[in-house]
């Protein structure tokens, strides 16, 4: 069975996080593991509470995935401290992990901020280089590109500006500023393509970000090339929007088991 490795935060209402990671591997026919990078307090109305694990806790977690179950893919996702980076950059580089998908989490869905200015340039430089790809929303992207992104032909830009700079390929999501779910992707090869989705009428989007990069990951870990872990990436989680699941008092979370 192929495996895949999430390096994320604890979402404790499930939604987002490793938990939604774990559930989104294991849905899409891989073995899940995971190393958590700090525990949050957070439900479906924000985040209320984060503590951090220690960077040598957390390079321990990695290591033990690595020394005994070989992961095929990697996800990372909220690392929200200088130290705690480096020290998943320097296990991944020492184990030359494969197929790695990095979904940038700077905001929550609900607008919470989730990561210091300063970690950000420290991911830009140690984290993006190890891609295989990186999943930015528009926010995201602003600040990774360095551009302001409201056309479909700044999203076009500004992709191509991130591979250039970190020699990854690009994923970058339209949904969250723009009035569509097309999603850009710019591979370093030079290879580019549209991802056309439908706009699914459901306001619980809680941990879509999570879902689409571990979907990625576990495709990738199967042995699909990039297009095609995107596209049943984005087959999924249109089906797990279209669930319609409704829980909590804010913004709730998908259905990721649509298919039980």
């Amino acid at each position: 069975m192929k495996t895949a490795l999430t390096i994320a935060g604890s979402d404790s209402s499930g939604g987002a996080g490793i938990q939604a990671d774990i559930k989104t591997m294991t849905c899409n026919g891989v073995y899940a593991m995971s190393a958590i990078t700090a525990l949050t307090a957070q439900n479906t109305t924000g985040v209320q509470g984060i503590f951090e694990v220690t960077p040598e806790f957390l390079a321990m977690q990695i290591s033990s995935v690595f020394d005994d179950i070989r992961p095929d893919a990697v996800k990372i996702g909220m690392v929200s401290s200088i130290n705690l980076i480096n020290a998943i950059a320097e296990r991944l580089v020492h184990y030359k992990a494969e197929n790695i998908v990095v979904d940038p989490v700077m905001v929550a869905t609900s607008g919470a901020k989730l990561i210091s200015d300063e970690a950000v340039e420290t991911l830009k430089e140690k984290l993006l280089p190890l891609a295989a790809v990186v999943t930015p929303n528009i926010p995201e992207a602003e600040i990774l590109a360095g551009m302001k992104i409201e056309t479909p032909e700044d999203m076009e830009n500004a992709a191509k500006l991130i591979a250039e700079n970190y020699g990854c390929s690009v994923l970058l999501k339209g949904g969250h500023n723009m009035n569509d779910a097309n999603d850009f992707l710019f591979e370093k090869s030079g290879k580019s393509k549209w991802f056309n989705g439908k706009r699914i009428d459901n306001p619980n989007t809680h941990g879509t970000g999570c879902t689409l990069s571990s979907a990625i990951a576990a495709n990738l870990a199967k042995g699909c090339n990039l297009e095609q872990s995107v596209k049943n990436a984005k087959d999924y989680i249109s089906e797990a929007l279209a669930a319609m699941l409704n829980l909590g008092k804010g913004s709730g979370p998908m259905k990721h088991n649509f298919m039980i």
